[in-house]
């Protein structure tokens, strides 16, 4: 029935509606409407993830034993600009953690082909299998405060700068598989890729064995802003435990300060900085290969929907960066 709309889709279909006395025009038209997008299935497995970690952030230690252990921590009592501080609302140590890969299905050709089903089963109108394989590994988790995040969401500045990506999103025929770049997704995006390329030189992963994962949606009653970083393989690699370490609070707020001052001057500035117009598509704003770009298998969008100028400002608009007055107070320390 995926098959591209093209003639194996037609014969199945007919011999459907001759099982089930219903019109060609019926089984084809059922076959279209009960496939969800890839972006619906991603936002509603997000949600699980989110609730899961909240609640283990809330728990403290984690002195379970299966696939998802995860110590919360606090950053109250580290020492470290209490800007930072004010943004993050708790750290989890994930210790374990367990990753299906499931091949749902493939496209031919073109982003806009119809998505050709990879279900493998013997009965797949009962039981659909998929070809999968199941990982486990190790990250860090940072959960972000809600209150301060959605001030400074709401401000007009933010939102337009942010509203750059949202136009050119919906202007393309194929962006729409992509998060919707609110400001605290390209915020949050962005931290995570420069926290990647900062925890490759500290954790003893190559850069490529990092991946992301963002918790950044507002449009719903449980907002989430989060980010995960993590690893994960089919054998000892992904258990090491070089990413866990590197979560304890007093470890990761000097890390987060370190990848914010990389990030700062860019080997691109001040073409990058002053920059709107980059990436694939246009679909990045301040970011290039100089600063926050990483490998692409470690981003969920394919090194797109970035901005250091919401993270660190950077323009004459004040307020403009989420993490803006960080280096700042840290330097004024100093």
């Amino acid at each position: 029935m995926a098959d591209n709309g093209g003639p194996l889709a037609e014969m199945a279909a007919e011999h459907i509606a001759n099982e089930l006395g219903v019109t060609l025009e019926v089984v084809l038209a059922v076959a279209a409407s009960s496939m969800p997008s890839v972006g619906e299935m991603l936002l509603d497995l997000k949600d699980g993830e989110w609730a899961a970690f909240v609640k283990k952030l809330d728990g403290g230690r984690d002195r379970t034993v299966g696939d998802f252990v995860v110590d919360g921590r606090i950053v109250a009592d580290v020492p470290g600009p209490q800007s930072l501080h004010d943004k993050i609302s708790g750290i989890g140590q994930v210790r374990r953690v367990r990753e299906v890969r499931a091949l749902r299905g493939f496209r031919r050709h073109h982003a806009e082909a119809v998505m050709i089903d990879a279900d493998l089963g013997p009965d797949r109108r009962r039981w659909p299998t998929y070809p999968a394989i199941e990982l486990f590994g190790e990250g860090v988790f940072l959960r972000f405060d809600e209150e301060h995040l959605a001030a400074w969401e709401g401000q007009p500045q933010v939102r337009a700068r942010a509203g750059i990506l949202r136009q050119r999103r919906s202007d393309s025929s194929w962006a729409d598989r992509l998060d919707v770049p609110e400001p605290r997704f390209v915020a949050l995006h962005t931290i995570a890729h420069l926290l990647i390329r900062r925890l490759a030189f500290a954790s003893g992963y190559a850069s490529a064995a990092l991946q992301e994962r963002i918790y950044a949606n507002s449009d719903r009653a449980d907002k989430t802003a989060g980010i995960l970083i993590y690893t994960a393989a089919g054998d000892a690699q992904g258990t090491l435990g070089g990413l866990v370490r590197l979560g304890a609070p007093d470890k990761m707020i000097p890390l987060l300060v370190a990848a914010l001052d990389d990030a700062d001057f860019c080997s691109n500035d001040p073409v990058c900085i002053e920059s709107d117009r980059q990436g694939s598509s246009q679909l990045n704003l301040s970011a290039c290969h100089g600063c926050c770009l990483v490998s692409e298998t470690s981003c969920e969008t394919g090194n797109r929907l970035l901005d250091r100028q919401l993270v660190l400002g950077g323009s004459d608009v004040p307020g403009l960066g989420l993490l803006d007055e960080v280096l700042m107070e840290v330097r004024q320390a100093g």
